[in-house]
């Protein structure tokens, strides 16, 4: 009867219906998002390379005006692509939110299971083999009760087996619905930014036509007024988030010249980045790391809380009052994760990689020896990501490692890969990063060669 319930019950848990089959209707729908996607995606590496042969002609009235538009153009057919790997991304949701509510289920069965098989061992060690064998007239009873005992117990570590298995599967279904989430978020908050960068380039236009009326000598005129002296310049301010605040223009760029001495960066591809990363950082806002301990939390308590403690034990600062960036909000919910620290915007398991945080299995601490950032500055100190000369260094270096050579293409690369890692660079969808990084390095480069830095 023991074993008969015991094969009743695993029979019971282990079938579950099959995930991930599809309706035909499902499966076409799929089909022709990702057809609508490769088209899209198609049309933006055209209207790139017309923006790129654009922008290397003569600078003109008719030029600009293309420039602009084409700009636009690519910006609106970026917008579409990631309108599609959205949908792409809130159906990929949809069904991993129906493969945890399988798996928590299977979790609720199998502890039913396991708790039924606890009892039934409990039970039959409430009695020695002695006495078992005693209470029985004979030792064929004997022995089937001595192998039922041995089957529960059995059956015991199988159950015991299965459910670390399925709390495992569980586990790494939630962090792949949590990641597909934050995608989605990010996707969701970079289109709000394109379209106030397609309104701002369509008010540009406007203006350069009602200014000039079409006459090109008007437009040179323009252009010649809008030159900026080298004294402007020196007087502009540079923004940086969570390092020492807005700094004069020339200051950074001696940082930024300093880190490309010491990486071979541009130092106008560093200017470009750390801008960049402001400008989207400022979107998100700051908060306090003890957030993370409240009902919002704000780092990842696993990957960047050890990470971030560790810093902030060696740097000797208070960890709790420290401000990062913030996690993305989506509908009043918080989706991913924030901790972006100093004006490379690094999280703290990025900065590790520079800043010589380590974990030998220990724990989260600090090696001078692998501390890249203090070794270049040949500091007495550990690398701090809220020092600015320190967090210029660190962009430095991962931009060096992400492959800036100091040609357009594989600077640009280097700026996608800084944004999107090296699976997503090659994405479509986040070609705007790399080109207004590009367009800022050029704008850079200007202003340096103005300074005679």
């Amino acid at each position: 009867m023991i074993r008969k319930l015991i094969v009743g019950i695993f029979l019971l848990v282990l079938f579950v219906p099959p995930v991930g089959v599809q309706s035909q209707s499902d499966a076409e729908i799929r089909k022709q998002l990702e057809i609508k996607l490769q088209n899209v995606e198609r049309q933006m590496l055209q209207q790139e390379r017309l923006v790129e042969d654009t922008r290397l002609e003569r600078r003109s009235l008719e030029r600009d005006i293309n420039l602009i538009e084409g700009e636009i153009k690519k910006a609106q057919l970026g917008i579409q692509a990631r309108a599609v790997a959205i949908e792409q991304l809130t159906d990929q949701i949809g069904d991993k939110e129906i493969v945890l509510d399988i798996l928590q289920e299977r979790l609720g069965k199998q502890q039913a299971s396991l708790a039924d098989l606890i009892r039934k061992s409990a039970l039959l060690d409430e009695y020695s083999l002695v006495e078992v064998m005693l209470s029985k007239q004979n030792f064929s009873e004997f022995f089937t009760d001595v192998a039922t005992y041995e089957s529960i117990k059995e059956s015991l570590n199988e159950s015991l087996g299965i459910l670390h298995s399925i709390r495992q599967d569980t586990y790494e279904q939630k962090s792949s619905l949590e990641s597909k989430q934050e995608t989605e978020a990010e996707m969701k908050r970079i289109q709000e930014l394109q379209k106030k960068e397609i309104e701002a380039k369509e008010k540009e236009k406007e203006q350069i036509l009602t200014v000039t009326k079409g006459e090109e000598k008007t437009y040179q005129a323009l252009l010649e007024s809008h030159q900026r002296t080298a004294a402007e310049l020196r007087n502009q301010l540079f923004q940086l988030l969570g390092g020492g605040g807005n700094i004069p223009l020339p200051e950074a760029v001696s940082l930024a010249k300093y880190a490309s001495g010491v990486t071979g960066v541009d130092a106008a591809l560093i200017l470009a980045i750390l801008e960049q990363e402001t400008n989207l950082g400022s979107n998100l806002g700051s908060c306090l790391f003890s957030d993370s301990h409240s009902s919002k939390p704000v780092m990842h308590p696993d990957r960047d809380e050890p990470v971030f403690l560790a810093i902030a034990k060696v740097l000797g600062f208070d960890p709790y009052s420290r401000t990062v960036s913030c996690p993305i909000i989506q509908n009043g919910s918080r989706v991913g994760w924030g901790g972006a620290m100093g004006p490379s915007q690094f999280i703290p398991s990025t900065w590790a990689i520079y800043g010589g945080i380590v974990n030998y299995g220990n724990g989260w601490e600090y090696s001078q020896s692998a501390d890249a950032i203090r070794r270049i500055n040949k500091s007495s100190g550990p690398a701090n990501p809220f020092n600015n000369q320190d967090a210029f260094i660190a962009t430095a270096l991962l931009l060096r490692d992400n492959g800036a050579n100091g040609t357009f293409s594989g600077d640009r690369l280097a700026a996608l890969r800084y944004y999107a890692g090296w699976g997503g660079a090659s994405n479509p969808a986040n070609a705007f990063y790399g080109d207004q990084v590009m367009n800022r390095k050029a704008n850079m480069a200007e202003n340096i060669k103005i300074l005679g830095q």
